[in-house]
């Protein structure tokens, strides 16, 4: 078992699976390792933790962090990062509180359209977990409304700047990165290629990230092209920045399952982890006594 997979979502946010499930599946699909990275939430990491003590499986504590650049979402991952950090833990409150009120304002738009769904429904479908786009999109499913997750994210319903979007709070991606490396935790930049759900992330933000002190970019995703992959470790080599591989599992939203499909190579995630040990040890020198 070698496989590394750092970037995976559970019934937490917008997964299908709960967390001793994707550590389950992770054994069976030969991964030692896997991090759990649930949207603006940590709390499906005790859970994961104790499964992966049982199972054999080194899971690594993470978030996916919602942050803003010129109006359009950019995720950034979050890793081994101190959780009880006030300031931290605050945000993670913000965006939770914020993506409940979003969800009931897009249900209120979908219905003005007239559209048969209920937020009663999506509260449901997201199992007490946070409340995030697909969750709407899958009460649009059942509602018959659209054949699949997929169609619901249109002009017409609540694709990027659709009739019934609703902008999320989010930090933007430098206090993002700032908040995490005063928690302790190494910060990488999640799908670039995908920003604007389609198009890449504009160069100049890498290259602001970069000089502000963003540790790694994940290169390798399902959604990257094999050249877009390339690009992106290289753009990683070019700024001195680690970079990492993952499926960015979300269970059974995707068909296939994920999980495993993209990995982190050992000398990167490495590379990770000895940035974890220095933020971890900065963060206690700085520290009173």
């Amino acid at each position: 078992m070698t496989g590394i997979d750092l970037h995976a979502h559970t019934v937490y946010s917008d997964g299908t699976y709960p967390p001793r499930r994707t550590i389950s599946l992770a054994r069976e699909r030969r991964l030692d390792t896997v991090a759990i990275t649930d949207h603006d939430t940590t709390g499906g990491l005790d859970e994961a933790l104790a499964a992966g003590g049982e199972l054999g499986v080194q899971v690594v504590p993470g978030v996916e962090f919602s942050t803003l650049y010129r109006d359009e979402g950019v995720h950034i991952l979050c890793y081994f990062m101190d959780a009880s950090d006030p300031d931290f833990a605050a945000e993670l409150q913000r965006l939770r509180a914020d993506r409940f009120s979003r969800g009931e304002l897009m249900v209120r738009k979908l219905q003005e359209l007239g559209y048969p769904i209920s937020f009663e429904r999506v509260r449901e479908i997201a199992e007490g977990g946070n409340i995030v786009r697909p969750h709407v999109a899958q009460a649009l499913v059942e509602a018959g409304v659209v054949p699949t997750l997929k169609d619901a994210f249109t002009e017409e319903l609540i694709g990027s700047n659709g009739r019934a979007y609703v902008e999320k709070h989010a930090l933007h991606p430098l206090d993002a990165l700032a908040l995490i490396h005063q928690a302790g935790g190494v910060c990488v930049l999640a799908h670039p290629g995908t920003w604007r759900e389609t198009s890449p992330a504009p160069r100049e933000l890498l290259d602001e990230l970069a000089g502000a002190g963003l540790d790694g970019i994940e290169a390798s995703h399902p959604e990257h092209t094999p050249e877009v992959e390339a690009d992106y470790i290289r753009t990683a080599q070019r700024l001195g920045l680690f970079w990492t591989g993952s499926s960015d599992c979300h269970g059974e939203r995707y068909d296939p399952v994920r999980l495993g499909m993209r990995t982190t190579p050992v000398e990167q995630y490495e590379r990770l982890k000895t940035r974890a040990a220095e933020l971890r040890l900065a963060r206690a020198r700085a520290e009173p006594v």
